[in-house]
């Protein structure tokens, strides 16, 4: 980091698992007796069978399956001695085949890796068959995991093969089934789960799977487990269908009632691909085709009526860009590049491919949310959702319809105190992220939006002189906090420390009491927050918007197994070494030549943060501080890409009474006497759970 501040200041995880939704699949072959390839056949390893007589080894394959077929992923089978001894990839409909060794030693366990999602299975024979993939064989692997971690079985194999044996694999899958038991006749269902052959046709197995989410995230002792189906609600805030149970508890409780009109449709997986195939057939066009645009190297601006190739046009119901609202954004492009797919209006979009689609859940109209992901053509990646209807059965953009901006979403943090290392601490909850609306004279719009939230609590948010959202309040329902996270429990990361960190940032917002571990595992993945909408202005009616999750908070135990990124060793040990005296970074005049940036890289140009193995690539940067004289707080966001290891960040203004900002100069800078206080590392998962890896500098006392 460069220490001179008056120019320039340098500024789910594996463990976590598989929060993991269900649905779709590919074909398999040879049914419950072993998977069987033509003779003559090119499997997906590149090995051809023979077509003589000539003894072949045994053979292993199957479905790996979440979201539709869960294709491209890598295949991993790992034998009783810890030896691998198959690796291999998905195909298009996420089938794979092996060729085991005459060596292989039973059990075995396989593992299909792809992206920030793993999904497990095992077998207790080695002489082939079937042994399909999916979120319902994961539960199955936790639940012979001795400690409910599915990556833990083939380390626990080795010492004691006889953890899985046909017997206890026929246990743990018998006890599923009957878990499963309304789910499963209702949709005509009977195959084992693991040695089953069905394919991806969104019928029997494949729309069970579509039918449901599972959830297996371990927390050190064990595993905590839920399945949700994705029932059509009868409210937006009606609670979920679903069963939670421990990885080494007693057998799964078993599911209500349920019918097939409850249930997502035939064909569902099937017509979310075909979407998604559409709208990258939108993005694959030029600029000039795609809107009304002079060329295809210059951003265009537009609205609606702007949208002009076919193949994006009718993507939207009606055929008309004009009937999308999501979160008070038509489509359109304006200046400050703001608008509902506005990147139909930029020429880096051109060749965006979306995919990963899964269905997630209904909206209580019927409209469907789908979660994706979206590659540009630099190999950037990033999660998302969508709100489709289905029209005869193909799926057409109609968003939320909601008028202002907001979600909400799990989140758990790092807060990593560079100068005072031993109040570091882990965190729970949720961020209620609500734009901080601002009327033509830069005046905020909302007085306060009240949220309630699933535990049968409210708590008000306000706007705060500065920042970008609005801020949780204190009990009192009028004091600001410093933040719009509800943090529901967080603990020291040193068992030595003392207390709790809520004692040690009282400016931000803790629940009190604390949830306890059991409180936490009791919330449902799909739980339902209403935020109503109170206005400035007096006269407007309040409006009410629900918002239903993917996924709960997570546990602090289940926190403590996830991998966060982290600032570099080197750029660590220069911003302590400028902050340890003050605990801030602090700007001086504003400078053509060198101006006040934000530099988060270390000396040489070197990276400024680090991704372990396990953890995901952050796609946000923010930056955290006070306008001169201790004057007001500020938070500068930059959506960066998920490659990216350095950033160098402006300053970013929130209105003309925002004064940690100059443009004197002409160049957008920080102003003389604004402190940098902290940085946040963020990263989103394909289940929106949001991770956060803070780095601050300011001291806890």
């Amino acid at each position: 980091m460069n220490t001179n501040f008056n120019a320039m200041a340098r500024v789910m995880a594996t463990a976590l698992l598989a929060s993991l939704a269900a649905c779709g699949g590919g074909g398999s072959g040879g049914g419950s007796g072993g998977f069987v390839l033509p003779t003559g056949t090119t499997t997906p390893t590149g090995t051809t069978t023979p077509t003589d007589a000539t003894p072949t080894a045994a053979k292993l394959g199957g479905v790996a399956a979440t979201g539709a077929a869960f294709n491209g992923a890598t295949v991993t089978v790992v034998d009783q001695t810890g030896a691998t001894v198959c690796t291999t990839q998905t195909d298009g409909n996420g089938t794979y085949a092996c060729d085991l060794p005459a060596s292989t030693k039973a059990p075995l366990v396989i593992t299909a890796r792809r992206d920030d999602q793993t999904l497990y299975s095992t077998t207790a024979s080695s002489t082939g068959g079937t042994a399909n993939v999916t979120p319902l064989t994961t539960i199955i692997v936790s639940r012979l995991a001795p400690d409910g971690n599915p990556a833990s079985l083939a380390g626990a194999i080795q010492s004691k093969p006889d953890t899985v044996t046909a017997a206890t694999v026929q246990q743990q899958v018998s006890e599923l089934i009957a878990a499963l038991k309304p789910l499963l006749s209702a949709l005509g269902d009977s195959i084992d789960p693991i040695s089953g052959s069905f394919s991806a046709d969104g019928t029997g197995h494949d729309r069970v799977l579509d039918s449901i989410s599972v959830s297996v995230r371990p927390d050190g002792n064990g595993a905590n487990i839920e399945v949700t189906v994705k029932t059509l609600s009868a409210s937006e805030d009606s609670p979920p269908v679903s069963i939670s149970f421990r990885s080494n508890g007693a057998a799964p409780p078993v599911l209500p009632s349920l019918t097939a009109d409850q249930l997502v449709p035939a064909n569902t997986s099937q017509w979310v691909a075909a979407f998604l195939q559409r709208l990258n057939a939108c993005y694959a066009l030029p600029l000039s085709q795609r809107v009304n645009a002079s060329n295809d190297t210059s951003p265009a601006t537009g609205g609606p009526v702007d949208v002009v190739a076919a193949a994006c046009r009718t993507l939207f119901v009606g055929d008309d860009p004009a009937s999308f609202l999501n979160n008070g954004a038509t489509v359109g492009r304006n200046a400050s590049n703001a608008g509902a797919f506005a990147g139909l209006f930029r020429p880096g979009a051109t060749g965006l491919t979306h995919d990963r689609g899964n269905f997630e859940f209904f909206r209580v109209n019927g409209d469907l949310v789908l979660s994706y992901r979206w590659t540009d053509s630099a190999g950037n990646t990033d999660n998302d959702t969508l709100v489709v209807r289905n029209v005869a059965g193909s799926l057409k953009l109609i968003g939320n319809r909601y008028a202002y901006t907001a979600r909400v979403a799990p989140i758990l943090g790092d807060r990593d105190f560079l100068n005072t290392p031993e109040f570091s601490y882990f965190s729970t909850g949720y961020n209620v992220n609500i734009v901080n609306r601002l009327d033509g004279g830069g005046q905020p719009v909302f007085s306060k939006v009240i949220a309630t939230t699933p535990f049968g609590t409210t708590v008000n948010f306000v706007p705060s002189a500065g920042l970008s959202y609005l801020v949780a309040t204190e009990a009192d329902g009028s004091t600001p906090t410093a933040s719009p996270v509800l943090r529901l429990a967080a603990g020291y990361k040193n068992a030595a420390t003392a207390g709790n960190p809520a004692e040690k940032e009282p400016q931000l917002y803790y629940v009190n009491p604390q949830y306890t571990e059991e409180q936490l595992r009791a919330v449902a993945d799909q739980s339902v927050w209403k935020l109503e909408f109170v206005h400035a202005d007096g006269v407007t009616p309040n409006l009410v918007q629900s918002y239903r999750t993917m996924v709960r908070a997570a546990t602090l135990a289940e926190t403590r197994q996830v991998v966060f990124a982290d600032m570099t060793p080197a750029l660590r040990a220069e911003v302590v070494a400028e902050t340890a005296a003050t605990g801030y970074i602090e700007f001086g005049a504003p400078s053509v030549n060198e101006p006040n940036l934000i530099d988060f890289s270390a000396e040489g140009d070197k990276d400024g943060w680090t991704v372990p193995s396990g953890a995901l690539a952050p796609t946000g940067f923010i930056a955290y501080g006070r306008a001169p004289g201790n004057g007001a707080r500020f938070n500068d966001s930059l959506t960066i890409r998920n490659t990216l290891r350095k950033v160098i960040a402006n300053c970013s203004s929130q209105g003309p009474g925002d004064l940690h900002c100059d443009n004197s100069t002409g160049v957008n800078q920080y102003a003389q006497g604004t402190r940098l206080n902290s940085f946040e590392l963020w990263a989103r998962s394909n289940r929106q759970m949001e991770v956060s890896k803070m780095l601050a500098v300011y001291k806890i006392q």
